[in-house]
């Protein structure tokens, strides 16, 4: 299991709660799960999103891989200017 860490919308799309735990081996993986366990979610993660790993930020890695222990947060599309 992943423990994954939500930020601004993505929290406020599962009810106020800023981690959750999936299975998963990578990004893919992860963000397909997050939106199957919490549809809220998934509006969100369509419009796009980010993925830590480690504190390394990954956009479009589809297929980066989650190493066991590793420290996961998913943060929503930054707009503006």
């Amino acid at each position: 299991m992943v423990q994954v860490g939500l930020w601004g919308s993505l929290k406020a799309a599962v009810g106020g709660v800023d981690t959750v735990e999936v299975e998963a081996a990578n990004i893919r993986q992860l963000l397909n799960r997050l939106s199957e366990a919490h549809p809220g979610l998934a509006p969100v993660i369509e419009k796009g999103v980010a993925v830590s790993i480690d504190g390394e930020i990954h956009q479009d890695n589809w297929f980066a891989e989650i190493p066991p222990g590793s420290e996961v947060y998913v943060l929503p599309h930054m707009e503006g200017g």
